[in-house]
This record gives structure tokens, C-alpha cells and sequence, in this order.
């Protein structure tokens, strides 16, 4: 039987600054694999609207295509991201959340049907000190309420941007099943 390889989506935030950012990661992973960066339609045709359930739905298909998959997402690309895992638990290696922006009872309870009894080794949240949508504890607070080992780990910049490459390397290339 044909072993299909990891794929890695990069889920970026809302605005079109953040094709950047997943250009960035994207040329900055050093794991096998394909590595697949997600642009936002919306980006260049203003008539476009973002829909994070219809793109999460869009990215299950072309997950079915494939392997398993990681994610490394941003902003409302974590929201994305949740959908995703909430599809397809099974087909998801490791994710990789970034600048959570809301904290709803909303937000929750998707997050929650996504990522209570998902491993919490096989996800990682990282959350500026200075982020302008919400502070570390806050987002420590909410995963607290939807799986209390799921690691949140705060960062000392004062902005909604994630260049934590290296770090997103390490993690995706760990094998936590013989840590």
C-alpha cells in the first residue's frame, strides 16, 4: 500500500499582511512533506468573504487527498484550524495555534469539540504578552476549560505577529510518542 506523506497547511489571519507571515513559514519549515501555505480569496477580490467554516470544509477535502496533516495557523486561521480537527481528529499529526483572537462562548465551544480529548502533545499554543486581541492568560484560562494539558506558552512581543519559526520547526519534527 502507497504511505502518503504529512502535509503541513499554514493557516494565516484575516488581513492580507499575513500572507507574508505564511509565505515566511512556509519557506522556513524544514520537516518532510509538502507544505501547503492557505491564501484568503478575500485578499485580492474585495467581494470576497472570508467564511471559516466553508474554508475549514474546503481544507478537509483536500486533506482527504492527502496524508496526515499538521497545521500551523494564526489569528482566525486558529478558528479554522479548530474546524479542521473537529472533521478530521485522526488525520491530524500536530497543530500549531498562534495569537488566538477571541475568547467567546462561541469560540469555545468549537475549540472545545475540537480539542478536549485531542492529545494535548499533539498541540502547542503560543500568545504574545502584548497581543492586541488577548492576553496569555486569558487564552490559558480558556484552554483550561477545554483540556487542561494542552500547553499554552506566552511570548514576549508586543503585537499580533508570530515569527516563531524555529520554534515551529522543533515542535512538528519532535516525536513526542517516544518523549
Amino acid at each position: 500500500m502507497l504511505e502518503l506523506s504529512v502535509v503541513t497547511f499554514i493557516l494565516p489571519g484575516y488581513s492580507p499582511r499575513n500572507r507574508e507571515w505564511a509565505e515566511e513559514v512556509a519557506k522556513s519549515l524544514k520537516i518532510s512533506g509538502e507544505v501547503r501555505p492557505i491564501f484568503w480569496d478575500h485578499w485580492t477580490d474585495p467581494i470576497q468573504t472570508l467564511r471559516p467554516k466553508e474554508k475549514a470544509e474546503l481544507i478537509v477535502r483536500l486533506a482527504s487527498k492527502k496524508g496526515q496533516i499538521n497545521i500551523i495557523a494564526k489569528s482566525v486561521g486558529t478558528l479554522i484550524a479548530a474546524y479542521i480537527a473537529r472533521a478530521i481528529p485522526d488525520r491530524i499529526e500536530k497543530v500549531v495555534l498562534c495569537g488566538v483572537p477571541s475568547t467567546s462562548l462561541m469560540r469555545q465551544k468549537i475549540f472545545g469539540d475540537a480539542f478536549s480529548n485531542f492529545p494535548p502533545e499533539k498541540i502547542i499554543v503560543y500568545q504574545n504578552d502584548g497581543d492586541p486581541f488577548k492576553k496569555p492568560d486569558e487564552i490559558k484560562t480558556f484552554f483550561s476549560k477545554i483540556n487542561t494539558n494542552i500547553k499554552v506558552i506566552a511570548k514576549p512581543r508586543r503585537d499580533h505577529n508570530y515569527p516563531y519559526y524555529e520554534e515551529f520547526n522543533a515542535y512538528l519534527t519532535s516525536d513526542f510518542r517516544t518523549a
